[in-house]
């Protein structure tokens, strides 16, 4: 099976310039673009799903990824038929294959 993995990723501002945190009022979280991953090697779609965030997912202070959904490839493909086929290209350029059989994952976290 072929599985896309969707990511979010998050930045916060307070970060930057202050410590960052809720409790001193100075987060300031912002949605920012996630990733798609192309899952392959795996037979189950939750599989997919906890392998990417084992291997890709950030959670500090500043900034957090974390998957948000996951697909077949072929539901991801007519997803996506919808959107011009310069922008189809595009997302197809970003899409992130990844095989937990071929990874290393102490390189990958």
């Amino acid at each position: 099976m072929e599985f896309v993995v969707s990511t979010q990723y998050l930045e916060n501002y307070g970060a930057h310039c202050e410590d960052g945190k809720f409790s001193s009022g100075n987060s300031y979280w912002k949605f920012k673009n996630g990733s798609d991953y192309l899952v392959t090697g795996l037979d189950r779609p939750q599989d997919a799903m906890a392998f990417v965030m084992a291997a890709f997912s950030i959670n500090t202070i500043a900034q957090k990824e974390f998957p948000i959904g996951v697909q077949t490839l072929s539901e991801w493909q007519d997803q996506i038929s919808e959107y011009s086929e310069d922008y189809q290209q595009f997302l197809c350029e970003r899409l992130i294959p990844v095989n937990p059989s071929n990874m290393n994952m102490k390189e990958a976290a």
